[in-house]
C-alpha cells in the first residue's frame, strides 16, 4: 500500500529529489544488512526464529503508519530503514525455516512459491490503495490506513509462530550444528556475484520515478505497481520449477540478460505505453532471479542456513545502498535515461562473466 507512493510522497508533497529515492531504497536495504547478519546467526537456533520473525512484523506494523506524519524528505528515509530493521529480523529466519524443511530436489519451487506469495501481496495492497485514492483520500491516509494489514499479519505471525511450536516438540529438538569456521564462512562466491547485481540494479523507487516521468499519472501508481507483482508472482513460480529443472545458476543468468535488455529499453523509451510495458516486464526478472539466487544460497550455507541467508541479504542490502545512491544521482544530475543506461551496461558485463565465474569457482548446484 505505501511503497508505490513514496515517490509521489517525496517528490510531490515534500519537495525531495530523485537522490533522494536513490538514498531512500538503498539507506533502507543497508540498515537492514547488518540485522539481516546478526538474525542470520541467530536463526540457526530454531528456538529463536519465532520470537524473531513476531519482532520484525512488529516493528513494521507499528512504524509504517507513521510516515504520514513526517514534514521533509529525510524523516521518510529514517522512517523507512526502521521500518526495513523489522525486514531484517524477520527474512533470515524465514528463509532459513523454507531451506530446512524441504527437500534439496524441490528447493527452487518452495523458494518460487513464498516469493510468488509474497507478491500476491503486493498486489492486494496497491489495488487498496488504489480504490482509497479513487474514493478521496489523499496520500497520507493511504499511508495510515496501512496500520490495518500490518496488525492482521501481526496476529498470523503470532498463530504461525505458535504452530511451528508444536511441530518442534512433535518432531524433536534437532541436532546442534558445528560452530561455523570463521565470521565470513557463508560469504561463498555465488553470493559475492549475486550483490554485484544488486549493485549495477535499478532501485525500484527510481523504476517508479521514470514511469511517472514519462507519463504516467500519480493515481495510476499504485495499479501500475499491482500489475508489477502479478507478473512477478506468475513468474516467481515458473523461476523456481526452471531452478530445480535447469540449475538456478542458468536460471539466474536468463533472468540477468533479462534485466539488461529491458533496463536498456527504459533508458530509450519515450511514451507512456512503453512504460507501462517495460515496467511490467520488468516484473521477470524478480521471477526469474529470486528463487534461484536463494536456492544458490541454501546450496552454498553447509546446513548453516540461518547465518548463510543472514551474510546473503546483508551484503546484497549493503550493494543496493551503494548502487542506489550513485544511480540516483546520475539521475538526478544527468538524465534517468543515462542512469538506466549505465545499471543495463553493467548488468551486461556481469552477466558475460557469469559463466566463468561458475566453472571458476564451482558454483553449486550446476
Amino acid at each position: 500500500m505505501v511503497y508505490p507512493l513514496l515517490p509521489a510522497f517525496i517528490t510531490g508533497v515534500l519537495g525531495g529529489g530523485a537522490a533522494a529515492l536513490g538514498a531512500l531504497d538503498g539507506a533502507a536495504d543497508a540498515a537492514a544488512a547488518l540485522v539481516k547478519v546478526v538474525a542470520g546467526r541467530l536463526a540457526d537456533r530454531p528456538r529463536l526464529r519465532g520470537p524473531l520473525i513476531v519482532g520484525g512484523y512488529f516493528l513494521a506494523a507499528a512504524v509504517r503508519p507513521i510516515i504520514a506524519l513526517t514534514a521533509a524528505a529525510w524523516q521518510v528515509i529514517g522512517l523507512r530503514v526502521v521500518d526495513r530493521l523489522g525486514k531484517g529480523l524477520r527474512t533470515p529466519p524465514r528463509d532459513a525455516l523454507i531451506a530446512d524443511v524441504t527437500p534439496a530436489p524441490i528447493v527452487g519451487r518452495a523458494f518460487g512459491l513464498q516469493r510468488g506469495l509474497d507478491h500476491v501481496g503486493a498486489v492486494i495492497g496497491p489495488l487498496v490503495a488504489w480504490w482509497l485514492l479513487s474514493n478521496g483520500a489523499d496520500v497520507r491516509k493511504v499511508i495510515v490506513a496501512s496500520l490495518v494489514p500490518g496488525v492482521l499479519v501481526l496476529v498470523l505471525a503470532l498463530w504461525a509462530v505458535r504452530g511451528g511450536r508444536r511441530r518442534d516438540e512433535a518432531v524433536g529438538a534437532q541436532e546442534p550444528l558445528p560452530p561455523p569456521t570463521g565470521p565470513y564462512r557463508s560469504l561463498s562466491p555465488a553470493v559475492i556475484a549475486i550483490a554485484f547485481f544488486y549493485l549495477l540494479r535499478m532501485p525500484e523507487t527510481l523504476m517508479i520515478l521514470r514511469a511517472q516521468r514519462l507519463g504516467i499519472a500519480v493515481a495510476l501508481v499504485p495499479l501500475l505497481w499491482a500489475a508489477l507483482h502479478v507478473v512477478r508472482s506468475s513468474t516467481s513460480f515458473v523461476g523456481g520449477a526452471l531452478s530445480d529443472r535447469i540449475g538456478p545458476s542458468r536460471t539466474m543468468w536468463i533472468g540477468w540478460l533479462s534485466y539488461v535488455a529491458l533496463a536498456a529499453g527504459m533508458a530509450f523509451a519515450a511514451s507512456p505505453l512503453a512504460a507501462w510495458v517495460l515496467f511490467l516486464a520488468l516484473g521477470i526478472v524478480a521471477g526469474l532471479t529470486e528463487s534461484p539466487e536463494r536456492a544458490l544460497v541454501s546450496a552454498a550455507t553447509g546446513g548453516r542456513h540461518g547465518s548463510g541467508f543472514g551474510v546473503y541479504h546483508g551484503l546484497t542490502g549493503v550493494a543496493a545502498l551503494t548502487g542506489g545512491i550513485a544511480l540516483g544521482l546520475i539521475f538526478q544530475r544527468v538524465s534517468g535515461s543515462t542512469a538506466f543506461l549505465v545499471s543495463a551496461i553493467g548488468a551486461l558485463g556481469l552477466a558475460i562473466l557469469w559463466p566463468f565465474w561458475t566453472r571458476l569457482h564451482r558454483v553449486p548446484p550446476p
